[in-house]
C-alpha cells in the first residue's frame, strides 16, 4: 500500500492513503536514505510504500520504502552536530511568521531558514503577525524589514490571526498546495492556523512573559487537510536555525542580492569579505544591500554556530 505521512511522534509514523484510510506504521530494522545523515529517516509529508500486519489483533503497518523526495527542509540536530532534522518534505511554500517583540525574530534566524529554503528549492512567504498589537514605531520597523527583503524577492504580508487582517491573502496563497507554517515558539502559529481553519482548533499557549518567549504547544509536525483543498504541515517553534552541509564558497548564491552581483567582482572565488574590487562591498557601502543582510552572511560563512545551539526540537529527538 502507499500512502502519505501526516505525522511522525518519532517512532510511529500516521500514513494516509488516497482512499483516506489512516495507519499508524513503523519502520522495520535501520532505515537510512542514500547521502542524508538524517536523525529521523521518514518526514511528514513522505510518500512511503507499507505492508499491513496484525499483531494481537491489533493492524499496523510496516513502512519498506520511501518515494523520492521533490524537496525537503533540515536543520542541524543540536545533539548530533554532524547529523541533520528533516522538518518535512515535499513542500510546495513555507511560511516564515515573524514577531517584532513578543517573542522578537532576528534578522540573523530569518536570514539562516531563508537560506536554506532557497537551497532546498522551496518558496518562502514572510508573514509579518501581531501587526495588530504594534505602536507606532514597532509598525516602521515591520515596513522597513518588508522592504528589505522585498527587494530581493520574497513576498511579506502583515497579518493579524486576532483579528483577521489578510487571513484571507494566506488562504489564497495556500489553495491546492501543502505548506508549512514555521517560526519561533509564540509567534502565533497555531493562532493562525485556528484563524484559516477553526475547525481545526490546534492548541494554543499565552507567551511567557518572564522571557518574551512563546510556550512550546506543538511537540511533533503534523499536516493537517483543509476544506479549501489545502494542505498545512504544523510545526514545533523553533529557537534557532543551523545552516546544513554548505560550502562558504555557496553561501552567497543564496542570498539572491549576492549572487547578482558576485559576477561583477574582481575574483571569481570572492567572498565578498576582505577581497579587492568586490562588487558586494561596493553596494553594501552604496546602502544598496542592507547590512543585516551582509552580517547574516558573514556569520553563516564564518559558522557562528554557538548562539542557536539549544532547540524545542530536540527535546523530543
Amino acid at each position: 500500500m502507499t500512502g502519505l505521512v501526516y505525522k511522525s511522534t518519532g517512532s510511529w509514523y500516521t500514513v494516509k492513503t488516497d482512499l483516506g484510510h489512516t495507519y499508524e506504521c513503523r519502520i522495520k530494522g535501520r532505515f537510512r536514505i542514500k547521502g542524508i545523515k538524517s536523525t529521523n529517516p521518514i518526514s511528514v509529508g513522505d510518500v512511503v510504500d507499507f505492508e499491513l500486519e496484525t499483531d494481537n489483533n491489533q493492524e499496523s503497518g510496516i513502512i519498506h520504502n520511501i518515494h523520492d523526495r521533490t524537496n525537503y527542509i533540515v536543520r542541524k540536530s543540536v545533539n548530533l552536530s554532524k547529523q541533520t532534522h528533516i522538518i518535512a518534505a515535499n513542500l510546495d511554500q513555507v511560511f516564515l511568521m515573524i514577531t517584532i517583540n513578543n517573542p522578537p525574530t532576528l534578522t540573523s534566524f530569518i536570514d539562516r531558514f531563508l537560506v536554506t529554503a532557497h537551497a532546498y528549492s522551496i518558496k518562502t512567504v514572510l508573514l509579518f503577525n501581531k501587526i495588530d498589537a504594534y505602536d507606532e514605531e514597532t509598525l516602521l520597523e515591520v515596513k522597513y524589514l518588508a522592504h528589505v527583503y522585498r527587494k530581493i524577492g520574497y513576498e511579506c504580508i502583515g497579518v493579524s490571526a486576532k483579528t483577521g487582517k489578510n487571513v484571507d491573502k494566506v488562504k489564497a496563497l495556500m489553495r491546492n498546495k501543502v505548506s508549512m507554517f514555521s517560526g519561533h515558539s509564540g509567534v502565533g502559529k497555531s493562532t493562525l492556523v485556528n484563524a484559516i481553519e477553526p475547525t481545526l482548533n490546534i492548541k494554543t499557549k499565552e507567551i511567557s512573559t518572564q522571557h518574551m518567549q512563546g510556550q512550546h504547544t506543538t511537540t511533533f509536525a503534523e499536516m493537517f487537510d483543509l476544506s479549501f483543498g489545502a494542505k498545512i504541515i504544523d510545526t514545533p517553534g523553533i529557537k534557532g536555525f543551523g545552516v546544513v552541509d554548505m560550502d562558504k564558497e555557496e553561501v552567497g548564491d543564496y542570498f539572491p542580492e549576492i549572487f547578482k552581483l558576485k559576477q561583477d567582482c574582481k575574483f571569481n572565488n570572492c567572498l565578498h569579505v576582505q577581497e579587492p574590487k568586490c562588487a558586494v562591498k561596493k553596494a553594501l557601502d552604496n546602502d544598496e544591500i542592507a547590512f543585516s543582510r551582509y552580517r547574516s552572511y558573514l556569520q553563516i560563512i564564518e559558522g557562528e554556530d554557538a548562539h542557536y545551539r539549544t532547540d524545542n526540537w530536540d527535546n523530543k529527538e
